[in-house]
């Protein structure tokens, strides 16, 4: 069953478009399954994924925490991608949030 999850979210990650982010929640209401599920499905990608982790935030709008360097390579990343976020971190999903 995990693996079919896990399979799902990932699908699921792979349909954010570049320049936009989805929540924890908004991935696992798709999926059927809670938020913490699809952190679990992200924290198992490799390091070498080519999947689109880094689109995916809590539902402040913010990066979850975890080592410094990893939140530091999310942040970078979605900026490059042209997402935007103000002076306490947190971007604006009423403007950047994926609308599948």
């Amino acid at each position: 069953m995990t693996s079919d999850l896990y399979s799902q979210i990932y699908a699921n990650l792979q349909a954010i478009p570049p320049g936009c982010v989805a929540t924890y929640g908004q991935i696992a209401k798709i999926v059927q399954c809670g938020p913490r599920q699809v952190g679990y499905a992200l924290s198992s990608l490799p390091k070498d994924t080519v999947l689109p982790w880094h689109r995916v935030v809590n539902r402040d709008g913010k990066i979850s925490q975890r080592s410094s360097r990893g939140h530091c390579r999310q942040r970078e990343r979605l900026e490059q991608e042209g997402v935007q976020f103000n002076l306490n971190g947190i971007i604006d999903l009423s403007r950047f949030q994926w609308q599948p």
